[in-house]
C-alpha cells in the first residue's frame, strides 16, 4: 500500500514538474526533442493522467505540426479525451484525424475511438436515470455511437475493432428500436394512430432484427384497428401471428399463408 502510494505521488509530481515554468520562466518543454516529448506524452497517457498527456500532445503538435508523431498525437489525444469522459471532445479530435489523414493507416482506430466516445456517452446517461428505462431518453449518443461503428464496419471490415463494432452496433440497435417503439407508444395512446403505425413500421424497417419488432406489429393492429384500415391490420396481425408460431386467419376465418414464409426471414422482409 506504501509502495503504490509513493508511485502516485511520484508520479503526480513528475506530472505537475514536467509544466513548471523554467527559473527563467521560459516553458521546460521548449527544447524538448519531438520523440522524448511524444514518450513523456505516452508515459502519461499509460499512468491515466490524461490531463497531462493532452497537454504534452497538443505542444507537440503546435512545435512539430508535421510527421508521424504529430499524426500520432492527434489520435491519442482523441483517445485521451474518451477515457476522460469528455465525448464530444474526443469525437471532434477523432473527427480532425479522419478528415487530415484519411490514408493513416490506423484510421480504423479513430473511427472505433470515435464510436467508443459516443457509445460512452450513451452508457453514462443510461446510468444516471435511476429506475427511469434509458431508451426513453433522446437516442442522439446512440445514432452517433451506431454511426461511427458502421463506418468503421463498411470502411474497414477486416480491422481487428471491426468485430466488437459489430457487437456493439447489434446493441445500439436494439436500444433504437426501444426507443422508437417508446414514441409510437406515446402516440397511440394520444391518439395519433397514423404517427403511431408509422414509427412502428420504422422499426421493422431500420431494425428488422432487434427484440422489439413484435411489440411494433402489436402497435401497427390496434392503430390501423383504430383508423378502420382492415387490410393493413389483418397484415399485421398475420405477420404476426406467423413470427408467434400461432397459425395465422385469412379474412374468411382459414388457415392462410402469410407473405414471405422462407425461413432466415427478417420481420422487415416478411412484412414487405
Amino acid at each position: 500500500m506504501r509502495h503504490s502510494l509513493a508511485v502516485f505521488l511520484l508520479l503526480t509530481l513528475t506530472a505537475c514538474k514536467i509544466f513548471d515554468p523554467l527559473p527563467d520562466g521560459s516553458d521546460p518543454t521548449k527544447n524538448m526533442p519531438v520523440g522524448e516529448m511524444y514518450n513523456q506524452a505516452k508515459a502519461e497517457l499509460n499512468e491515466g493522467n490524461y490531463e497531462s498527456a493532452i497537454k504534452l500532445y497538443e505542444a507537440l503538435q503546435s512545435r512539430y505540426p508535421y510527421g508521424r508523431y504529430a499524426q500520432q498525437a492527434l489520435l491519442e489525444i482523441a483517445y485521451a479525451y474518451y477515457r476522460q469522459g469528455e465525448t464530444e471532445s474526443a469525437v471532434s479530435s477523432a473527427d480532425r484525424f479522419i478528415k487530415q489523414y484519411p490514408n493513416n493507416p490506423y484510421v480504423d482506430y479513430a473511427y472505433y475511438v470515435k464510436g467508443l466516445a459516443s457509445f460512452h456517452g450513451e452508457i453514462t446517461v443510461f446510468q444516471s436515470v435511476g429506475g427511469q428505462d434509458p431508451t426513453e431518453r433522446d437516442p442522439k449518443a446512440a445514432e452517433d455511437s451506431f454511426a461511427a461503428f458502421k463506418d468503421l464496419v463498411l470502411r474497414f471490415p477486416e480491422s481487428k475493432y471491426a468485430a466488437d463494432s459489430r457487437v456493439r452496433m447489434q446493441y445500439l440497435a436494439n436500444a433504437l428500436a426501444k426507443y422508437e417503439l417508446h414514441v409510437a407508444s406515446y402516440y397511440l395512446r394520444r391518439g395519433a394512430h397514423i404517427a403511431a403505425a408509422n414509427r412502428a413500421k420504422g422499426v421493422l424497417t431500420q431494425y428488422p432484427n432487434s427484440p422489439s419488432t413484435r411489440d411494433a406489429l402489436q402497435i401497427m393492429v390496434q392503430a390501423y384497428d383504430a383508423l378502420g384500415m382492415t387490410d393493413l391490420r389483418d397484415d399485421a396481425k398475420r405477420v404476426l401471428a406467423k413470427n408467434s408460431g400461432a397459425p395465422a386467419l385469412s379474412r374468411d376465418g382459414n388457415k392462410t399463408a402469410t407473405k414471405g414464409e422462407e425461413p432466415g426471414k427478417s420481420w422487415w422482409q416478411i412484412w414487405k
